[in-house]
């Protein structure tokens, strides 16, 4: 780790590879040999155009995404999506089917709710303050709805879902915002997936959207035309100005990505990671995971002493200790540790240490 950085287990904006960094900092004067920065650059420019055009390549090639399929570059992030999907895929029947498995997807489903003839709830786990996912036969669908959405990972709760709801004919849409390129997806077996990008590839402001080709088209004549998705497919994402330097990120996240091993090796290094985590949690009774067991995820670590107190003074002790971000969502409590692809081994091993020495002097 770089000399004066921190360990940043923030969910969102979060941590990013000290390569790239160091990559965007040497590009940042004179990227691509154009004399200015990604910041400065035209949109319509040489450079900038091999810039959105190795972005969407190096996404496709990483994901294995479909020829069948478009990659978006929107602006509004995920919370921008909520509002255009239903404005670009709710245009049959007008109904769709929400698996409200936490805060965001619930978010989704109110944003849904404006636009549809029926957004409609078709499974949910708040009774139990969202601490698992919902079951395939608890799940309430119905067969001539336009699109069932969920949330991938519940960044707030610690949840992901290990299994692909069946859903018929009916297409499936994924916001993954919290776990993109943390490990391998089936990109055929979603109609879209969508993600945030601040949380595991680049900074704020960007939306990526990846959408089987059959579904778009057909937009209600409210959307606005930077969410159309097909005058998107058409002009590139570049209506007009989209957010250049999260795109630029997004390259330069893909290319170290590659050059690391692609996905499968993130996933290797995800599992590691978080087993260092769950592990020590599963062998003390000082903690206690919020998560079910049977539904962690490999990002988001929920955890909590059972004192709010204790709770208050682990997170006030962790500057200290070279940790910045630790305090959990107040939906939840206790303390969350984002632990996303940037996150080093070295950095989880010296979360444990410090949770085995906060326990042992409390």
């Amino acid at each position: 780790m770089i000399e004066g950085r921190i360990y940043n287990f923030s969910a969102g904006p979060s941590i990013l590879p000290e390569p790239v960094l160091l990559r965007a900092q040497k590009e940042l004067l004179n990227c691509g040999g154009s004399g200015m920065s990604v910041l400065e650059m035209s949109h319509r420019s040489k450079v900038f155009d091999d810039i959105i055009n190795a972005a969407e390549e190096n996404l496709r090639k990483i994901m294995g995404i479909p020829d069948n399929y478009k990659v978006l570059f929107l602006q509004g992030g995920a919370s921008g999506v909520f509002a255009s999907l239903p404005m670009n895929l709710g245009n049959k029947t007008g109904i769709a089917d929400y698996i409200v498995s936490g805060n965001f997807s619930g978010a989704a489903l109110k944003e849904a709710k404006k636009y549809l003839k029926d957004a409609r709830e078709a499974a949910t786990t708040k009774s139990e303050n969202f601490s698992r996912i919902p079951k395939q036969e608890e799940l309430q669908l119905t067969p001539d709805a336009d699109y069932v959405h969920v949330c991938w990972n519940n960044t707030i709760f610690g949840t992901v879902y290990h299994y692909i709801p069946e859903t018929g004919n009916v297409p499936l849409v994924a916001d993954m915002s919290s776990s993109i390129l943390s490990e391998p997806v089936d990109v055929s077996k979603f109609g879209m997936i969508y993600a945030g990008v601040q949380k595991n590839l680049a900074p704020a402001g960007l939306a990526i959207v990846i959408v089987r080709e059959d579904l778009i088209g057909n937009a209600m004549p409210i959307t606005p035309k930077i969410w159309d998705y097909a005058l998107n497919a058409e002009k590139r994402s570049m209506i007009n100005t989209p957010p250049c330097f999260p795109i630029y990120f997004v390259k330069l996240v893909t290319d170290y990505l590659m050059e690391q091993g692609g996905l499968e090796e993130m996933k290797r290094r995800n599992e590691e990671k978080a087993a260092i985590l769950y592990d020590y949690l599963d062998s003390q009774d000082f903690y206690k995971a919020a998560a079910a067991k049977e539904d962690r995820s490999l990002m988001n670590v929920t955890f909590r002493t059972g004192d709010e107190a204790l709770d208050a003074e682990f997170v006030k002790g962790q500057a200290a200790h070279g940790f910045s971000n630790l305090k959990g969502h107040r939906l939840v409590g206790g303390m969350r540790a984002s632990i996303y692809n940037a996150m080093p081994k070295e950095g989880v091993e010296a979360l444990v240490a410090y949770m085995k020495e906060f326990a042992a002097a409390h």
